[in-house]
């Protein structure tokens, strides 16, 4: 399976987002790709931290839970979310955006096997994934890129995406040469017939902070609905006040590790905790956090089911 060398990356990625932003984008990643205290939007990064795997996954073996949190792993449920919005075209009415989040494909391929398998069997309009497609926050990237490979063969219709704390630029010319649209501060138009709704993305606005939402929605009529991919929910408020009206994310994975009932232990994001998982709402905004499909740092969950979503848009107030 071959992929791109590192010439041809950067070549591309020149060519992709112009030669200053690439230059400067690829410099901020390689400043900070393993810093584990004081980037991004919080102050401690355990993804960073390879001390950390260790030691959770030692404790989770001695306690005799480790096993157990695998097998929660795998159980992935498809769950639906509708959105009813007024500015909704009436050609848009039921139109299904499958979300697809936090991957982290090569952590754990069981996990991946049964999201390959939930998602050739659903019907949707529309596949969105909101960033995390590694497990580590650096380093080599070829595995991931081949389990995503993978998952693309079963997906159908167009696919946009946004980057994630822990993905690579270097990922998306490999990424887009498979047909997944990366968004990277900008948006698209999609169309049913004469009328249009459209979809915005941002890089990455949490660790890599290289996130532009001005510029994602530049051109995007005021009266039009409007969707904004963002891999953190943490940004809330500016997409909010920027007049979208649905704002799709992931990253928090709803805590992971939670204790009954779902509470997290801890969140790893900087946002009421009424938004660290599912449906909520902001000002006029609706919003989903997605619980991921994928684990972080160590490949178990606990009280948090993994999940891969379908967003139904419906007219409405």
């Amino acid at each position: 399976m071959k992929f791109l060398t590192a010439d041809e990356i950067e070549r591309r990625l020149a060519s992709r987002l112009g030669g200053i932003h690439a230059k400067q984008r690829l410099g901020i990643e390689a400043d900070h790709e393993a810093q584990a205290f004081g980037q991004g939007l919080n102050f401690l990064h355990l993804e960073n931290m390879p001390a950390s795997q260790a030691i959770i996954e030692g404790v989770l073996r001695v306690s005799g839970m480790y096993w157990r949190g695998r097998a929660n792993a795998q159980q992935i449920q498809v769950r639906k979310n509708d959105v009813a919005a007024g500015l909704l075209p009436a050609a848009f009415e039921q139109f299904t955006i499958l979300q697809l989040s936090d991957l982290h494909a090569d952590m754990n391929l069981r996990a991946m096997d049964v999201v390959i398998r939930l998602v050739r069997e659903l019907r949707y309009d529309l596949c969105v994934l909101t960033g995390d497609y590694r497990g580590k926050t650096f380093g080599a990237f070829e595995s991931c890129l081949a389990t995503l490979r993978e998952l693309r063969e079963v997906i159908k219709g167009d696919i946009y995406g946004v980057l994630g704390n822990h993905d690579s630029i270097r990922m998306v010319p490999d990424v887009e040469d498979m047909g997944m649209s990366m968004l990277l501060n900008e948006h698209v138009a999609i169309q049913r017939g004469d009328a249009k709704i459209y979809l915005a993305g941002i890089d990455d606005a949490h660790f890599y902070r290289v996130d532009n939402i001005e510029k994602a929605a530049l051109g995007i009529p005021e009266e039009a609905f409007s969707i904004l991919l963002s891999h953190t929910p943490e940004i809330y408020r500016q997409a909010a006040h920027a007049g979208f009206d649905l704002l799709l994310s992931g990253h928090t994975h709803g805590g992971q590790i939670c204790l009954p009932g779902g509470v997290p232990i801890i969140l790893e994001a900087e946002l009421p905790r009424s938004m660290g998982k599912g449906a909520w709402r902001y000002a006029k905004m609706a919003g989903y956090t997605s619980a991921g499909a994928g684990s972080s740092v160590v490949p178990v969950r606990f009280n948090c089911a993994p999940e891969i979503t379908l967003h139904r848009l419906v007219i409405g107030i």
